[in-house]
């Protein structure tokens, strides 16, 4: 037990569709704290949430959030996507309550070290790959954080002698600047323009990013791509020891592609795993993934066949290019969880013929110049949805010229979306769900966004 929690009064605020929450809120109340749920949300939107719950002496304060709430409590334990300027948190702030959250607290008790993985676009696929590599050997792995497991519930079972793996988000590495605290071994995939509906600025968000190096000791490691200008930039800043991993250079010290093979040098040694002929997950930002992860899990006891098992194995996870079935010889692809322009290009540019490709959504600040002009040279045709729809249009007719592909439409709805793509695609093609953006203008997330599709085809 840690006595810290017991018999505090502790407000968590968030509790989340995704149940981002209910790890923090389960733990305290087994810690014995008295604990209020606070959501803007109302009981019937957070029912999947509760129920996991239902067990507990919580109390819940919903549909709104009360000042009371942050004034007379020991201790506030905020979400993820709670925005920093919130009233109720100022008023926190000003009568000087705690707050924290859920990754921090996490940090502070963890026994084992810690592998973080960060980045714009490849962060749960690298982190699902240390984690199945891992887990491959001798040593008890957990796996974490941003991907959507709390690990503050398994906090007591977890020992020295394990090896624990969590994403983090760029709001998670924020709030652990707080703490000064980093990963034992940190990997950062890529940075590009994200969430800049949150950040004042690019640099702002870099900035975040850089809690994931900032407080590394010297015997610590970090693992940067190699081939992302920002992070080139990255290395004199780094406390631990840097290792590289690139997809087109060879490298000295980290991980590389040498004849088909992944080549790594760490510390002068040299290893060489022969797996990519048969790599189940296409394209090259895949191939940076699959580095990345081979780097990290080499570091702390995966061999060879460890890797080479899982990369011949692993076919990606759900909503990130995944497969859903032929029909009629056209393949559907569900990359749903594409929410920026650089990750749907990565899926774009992952197939060797054009694509008819469905995109659009909410709109979190990103550009889409970069994202119009590879539409105009790599898709057949394109039906948009959402807010981002008449913006991306435009881009896409500028950087299209007077050639009569791609077609370009906009649809009201997600399923005339889906409608005409089946009735633009040929046998030998290929339909694409990867959206560019945020799903909250018509879905509650990128899943709900991808069930949906799936649901359509497989109902073709």
């Amino acid at each position: 037990m840690h006595n810290e929690f017991k018999n505090k009064k502790i407000t968590v605020m968030g509790l989340g569709l995704f149940g981002g929450g209910v790890g923090i809120a389960q733990f305290l109340a087994r810690q014995g704290a008295h604990v209020t749920v606070t959501d803007l949300r109302n009981a019937d939107e957070l029912s999947s949430s509760i129920k996991q719950l239902e067990d507990l002496p919580i109390s819940y304060n919903l549909g709104e959030h009360n000042e009371a709430d942050f004034v007379d409590t020991d201790m506030i334990i905020v979400n993820p996507a709670v925005p920093k300027d919130s009233k109720f948190l100022n008023v926190a702030r000003n009568n000087h309550i705690p707050i924290d959250t859920e990754m921090n607290i996490f940090f502070k008790l963890c026994p084992a070290p810690i592998i973080g993985i960060t980045g714009s676009n490849g962060k749960s696929t690298t982190t699902t790959l240390i984690g199945k590599m891992l887990q491959q050997t001798q040593r008890t792995t957990w796996m974490g954080g941003n991907i959507g497991k709390s690990l503050l519930t398994h906090i007591e079972e977890i020992k020295p002698s394990d090896i624990v793996v969590v994403e983090l988000s760029s709001f998670q590495l924020e709030e652990l600047i707080n703490i000064k605290k980093s990963p034992h071994i940190s990997i950062l995939t890529n940075i590009s323009p994200n969430h800049l509906d949150r950040y004042p600025n690019m640099d702002a968000y870099i900035q975040a990013k850089k809690g994931i190096i900032l407080y590394q000791k010297p015997e610590d490691y970090t693992i940067l791509n190699y081939d992302d200008s920002e992070l080139r930039k990255w290395e004199k800043e780094c406390k631990g020891r840097v290792l590289w991993y690139s997809a087109k250079n060879t490298l000295t010290n980290g991980a590389f592609v040498k004849s088909n093979n992944i080549a790594l040098s760490v510390d002068g040694q040299n290893m060489t795993v022969p797996c990519l002929f048969n790599a189940k997950i296409p394209g090259v930002h895949n191939l940076q993934n699959i580095l990345a992860a081979s780097c990290a899990a080499y570091l702390v006891g995966a061999r060879a066949s460890h890797i080479e098992q899982i990369v011949t194995t692993f076919s990606g996870l759900e909503h990130r290019l995944e497969f859903i079935r032929e029909v009629k010889g056209v393949r559907y692809y569900n990359d749903s969880k594409a929410t920026t322009p650089e990750s749907a290009i990565a899926a774009i540019t992952a197939f060797p013929v054009p694509v008819i490709l469905i995109a659009g959504g909410y709109d979190k600040g990103s550009n889409f110049e970069e994202f119009a002009r590879v539409c105009a040279r790599h898709t057949k045709t394109i039906i948009l949805i959402g807010k981002t729809a008449k913006k991306i249009k435009e881009l896409i007719l500028q950087n299209k010229g007077t050639q009569g592909i791609p077609s370009i439409f906009i649809s009201n709805t997600f399923h005339e979306a889906f409608q005409q793509a089946e009735a633009a695609a040929k046998s030998g093609e290929t339909v694409l769900l990867s959206p560019a953006c945020a799903s909250y203008d018509m879905f509650c997330n990128y899943e709900e966004r991808g069930r949906q599709f799936k649901n359509m085809v497989q109902a073709l």
